[in-house]
């Protein structure tokens, strides 16, 4: 079966996570992706063993670094010589992306550039992923996810109203700029395809997470107050909020258009008082009289289990609820596994593990996982010798120089 990408080769010179996991979303749908590496110690992604306080070391080398470069083959090679240079500069003339995530300035004092590459390819994508943008008095600042999350008001955006800023782990910055840095090539390789014309692309961890929160941020742009830190204990409507379960599970609700649910509701906590009771009788009292509200509906979750709760809505009526789950939770949830958003994959050097799957669908040409990240420098001679054309004595040369 046909994978979307197929066919389109992809040079691949990104560290950490946000370039790295942009390149990995092109691979999962069948591009070629060639990950370019320091010869001396490779993608520092290579060494985060931990994160978060969690060993991420349990099953593989790196499950950080395993995680974001899925699906590439890879090179290591020494760019601060001519002749490494010189490798990328072919491979850009064979290659229809060109992916960095480097400070402004870096490639181009290597010969690396936009302009570099475009005179070897014209059609070439060339994307570049930054933290502020690639304009502005900051576009040539460092940053990683935290700055992103940081800049882009993310921080400020979780938590209660009067709490500190807060970290949302995982890295949600570079995952967003990943994804935003994704969309972009696609488009661009569209446009190619209908144009005839190669671009640079850029996407940034601040402009990626302040979409993130479009909502919020067009709240703010078009009616002058963005929306604010929400307190649980004073939702606007107390059947858009979480509540602990007596084992100590937190249920979510979800129902906007809360007269619709707010009779059922209370027949299914016992509580048929509560549909007369002019405090709660309609969304404008309720509101008015919110905390006395999710005070009661806090002392009735409270009494039973989850499992138990979600049982009797089920059964009660038309409402929209789910479990509120960890992380830890999400491997065995029946839904993660029944639509293939985590799968098992046969790692070649650690048998059995456990991958993200594709989270898009494609019903004729579908993504899919099928080569673990690779060792440092381990498909050097498979690209030199079968896409550039380097023989073995060339291939010698260069490891003499010390470029491979």
């Amino acid at each position: 079966m046909p994978m979307p990408l197929e066919g389109i080769r992809v040079i691949d010179w990104t560290i950490w996570q946000q370039g790295p996991v942009a390149t990995m979303m092109l691979a999962d749908l069948g591009a070629e992706v060639i990950k370019l590496e320091d010869r001396r110690g490779g993608d520092a992604g290579r060494g985060v063993l931990s994160s978060g306080g969690v060993d991420m070391n349990a099953r593989v080398p790196s499950a950080y670094f395993e995680g974001n470069n899925r699906n590439k083959l890879g090179m290591a090679l020494d760019l601060k010589q001519p002749e490494g240079v010189e490798v990328v500069r072919r491979l850009a003339a064979v290659s229809d992306v060109f992916v960095h995530n480097f400070r402004k300035g870096v490639p181009e004092r290597l010969g690396l550039g936009y302009e570099d590459l475009r005179a070897v390819n014209e059609r070439l994508v060339y994307a570049c992923a930054s933290g502020y943008g690639p304009e502005g008095p900051d576009s040539g600042e460092p940053s990683f996810d935290l700055m992103g999350q940081a800049r882009a008001g993310l921080m400020m955006s979780v938590g209660e109203p009067d709490g500190p800023p807060l970290v949302v782990q995982g890295g949600v910055s570079d995952q967003v700029g990943a994804m935003m840095l994704c969309h972009g090539i696609m488009a661009a390789l569209l446009a190619r395809e209908r144009h005839g014309i190669g671009q640079r692309v850029d996407s940034s961890h601040l402009g990626s997470t302040a979409w993130l929160q479009g909502m919020s941020l067009h709240a703010r742009l078009l009616a002058g107050r963005a929306h604010q830190r929400a307190s649980r204990s004073d939702a606007a409507n107390p059947l858009w909020n979480v509540y602990r379960c007596a084992d100590g599970q937190w249920l979510c609700l979800a129902m906007i258009q809360a007269d619709r649910y707010w009779a059922d509701l209370c027949r299914v906590l016992e509580r048929e008082d509560m549909i007369t009771d002019e405090r709660f009788a309609e969304m404008g009292a309720r509101g008015r009289n919110v905390q006395a509200c999710i005070a009661q509906l806090d002392a009735e979750f409270a009494r039973r289990s989850r499992a138990d709760w979600m049982e009797r809505l089920r059964k009660g009526g038309d409402f929209i609820y789910t479990a509120v789950a960890t992380l830890d939770d999400l491997p065995d949830d029946p839904q993660m596994q029944a639509n293939g958003y985590v799968v098992d994959f046969e790692h070649p050097a650690y048998g059995r593990i456990q991958e993200m799957g594709v989270p898009v669908h494609l019903s004729r040409t579908p993504g899919s996982l099928r080569l673990p990240a690779p060792q440092l420098g381990e498909h050097n001679e498979q690209i030199l010798t079968g896409l550039l054309g380097y023989d073995w004595d060339d291939i010698q040369a260069l490891r003499d120089k010390q470029v491979l």
